[in-house]
């Protein structure tokens, strides 16, 4: 009787000892569980039921089952009941901002703006901002032209410079997000069109006339061209006089004229005095030769002698020849005549 009794008190404490470790192993499980059924009731009771196992699955994926099970309940709240948890999941796999991406969606659909599930997550994988976007669409944004302070220059065909500032209102264009050009495309192309319509002025005053007129040309031009805005209106906020380039442009060329006129006189100068030394040495050498000849006449006549070709009656004529020649020559200048007298 006494071992039936220990044998029964040993199976009922081995009883209790098994019904307590179950329980702490449940109390385990729960407590690792507990935050995978608290999303999955979260769900249940939105509406939009995902599979508890499903919800575990995520995170030995390593996706944060609450950034999916709150953007999936919050897509299927807004009435985009089409994107499954899947499409969330493979999303942020490739690198999406899920939340991110969830509220640019719903924005979108609550302004009717035209943006499906693969359009948008194309946008955000390019790393543009998809929520910053579809604000922009809805609320447009004014860029400053040009956007660090300064002014764009530009030159009437007067020759006044004229310093401009701009304001560009854009909203963007969702279908041109994924490969337009950004917002400093759409700065310089509107600076390119103020200078080339300030350039295409006959004057000034016209500009500062009518400066609407500027932004009327530069909205023809169509600058918001394969960019990621649509351009709703440039406004001329500030426009002041510059500098007279035309007078400064016609001043330099004059100076330039008068150098190159300088240029060319000393060159006509520098070739006169080269000719005029040219002749100098000519008459030199003519002089020379002269002398020369000169040197050659009494040595003829001493030859003439020798040979018996001129004789002393021959050589008395010459020299009165001679001396006849030289009081003529001193007659005909009488003014040295009378110096000398």
């Amino acid at each position: 009787m006494t071992v039936l009794l220990q044998a029964s008190s040993d199976a009922t404490i081995g009883l209790y000892f098994f019904i307590f470790i179950v329980a702490i192993i449940a109390l385990i499980i729960l407590s690792i569980l507990g935050k995978f059924i608290s999303l999955w009731f979260q769900a249940f009771v939105s509406g939009t039921p995902i599979p508890l196992f499903n919800i575990i699955g995520m995170s030995l994926r390593k996706i944060p089952p609450r950034i999916i099970v709150n953007a999936r309940i919050n897509l299927f709240k807004a009435g985009l009941k089409q994107i499954t948890v899947s499409d969330l999941e493979t999303h942020y796999l490739a690198g999406g901002h899920v939340q991110n991406l969830v509220e640019a969606l719903i924005a979108a659909d609550k302004a009717n703006i035209p943006l499906d599930w693969r359009r948008a997550t194309a946008i955000d994988l390019a790393g543009r901002d998809l929520k910053d976007a579809v604000q922009t669409s809805v609320n447009p944004r004014v860029i400053d032209c040009p956007n660090h302070g300064g002014y764009i220059t530009g030159v009437a065909k007067d020759g006044i410079q004229l310093n401009c500032r701009a304001r560009v209102t854009v909203r963007t264009n969702i279908a041109q997000l994924v490969g337009g050009a950004t917002e400093e495309t759409i700065i310089a192309r509107v600076g390119e069109g103020i200078v080339s319509a300030i350039g295409g002025s006959d004057t000034h005053k016209q500009v500062l006339e009518s400066p609407q007129k500027i932004s009327k040309l530069v909205l023809e031009k169509g600058l918001d061209a394969s960019t990621a805005f649509l351009i709703l209106s440039i406004d001329i906020v500030e426009i002041n006089l510059g500098e007279n380039i035309g007078a400064k442009l016609r001043t330099d060329q004059a100076e330039s004229d008068i150098r190159i006129a300088k240029a060319e006189a000393e060159k006509r100068r520098t070739m006169a005095v080269a000719v005029e030394q040219e002749n100098l040495a000519k008459v030199r050498d003519m002089e020379a030769k002269l002398v020369e000849a000169q040197a050659a006449v009494p040595l003829a006549m001493a030859e003439a002698f020798r040979s018996g070709r001129l004789g002393i009656m021959d050589y008395q004529r010459i020299q009165n020849i001679q001396a006849d020649t030289d009081m003529r020559n001193s007659l005909s200048k009488p003014d040295e005549g009378k110096k000398d007298g």
